[in-house]
């Protein structure tokens, strides 16, 4: 009777490490597949911000308007590249948004992707270059908003023309 006890205990034992075996299995298939859906959705909200920003600074109208923006940054990092008049958006990940090296425009976002190992580093460039000159705080600086657990109120002001661009301030609350 003891042996018959035993052998239960053997059996119900294995069929633990089975299950358990299995379910590791699942999941190391699933779980990449997870985060790059995941990141796949954080591009396509990074790409929406992009387009906020450049419709504000489009429709911004005459000296003195000021548009508030409320930006949400799950991961990756938005910079305000005030030397080339250009707002960025960078994010390491597991998604491709493109061809490896391929840039792609989506609207006046330019989007590029750069593998490296089994992770991509995607960069959405949206230039301002021709028409508007872009500081921050007054300055020309360099401002990275990095992943925050509360929304950025990004400001956008427009300061008028300076030269033959016209200037637009952006600055944080």
């Amino acid at each position: 009777m003891n042996k018959r006890r035993g052998q239960v205990w053997v059996e119900t034992v294995v069929y633990l490490l089975v299950a358990f075996v299995m379910i590791g299995l699942v999941l190391s298939f699933i779980k990449p597949k997870i985060e790059e859906l995941k990141d796949k959705s954080i591009t396509e909200q990074s790409i929406e911000i992009l387009k906020n920003i450049d419709n504000s600074i489009l429709t911004m109208g005459d000296s003195g308007n000021k548009r508030v923006l409320e930006i949400s940054i799950k991961k990756g990092s938005l910079i305000i590249d005030s030397e080339n008049n250009s707002v960025i958006f960078e994010m390491d990940s597991t998604y491709q948004a493109g061809e490896p090296g391929e840039i792609v425009y989506v609207g006046n976002i330019q989007t590029l992707t750069e593998v490296s190992g089994r992770n991509s580093k995607i960069t959405l460039t949206r230039y301002f270059g021709d028409v508007y000159n872009i500081t921050y705080n007054g300055d020309k600086i360099l401002k990275t908003l990095n992943k925050a657990p509360t929304p950025y109120k990004l400001s956008i002001t427009n300061n008028g023309e300076i030269g033959n661009k016209i200037n637009m301030d952006f600055s944080t609350a």
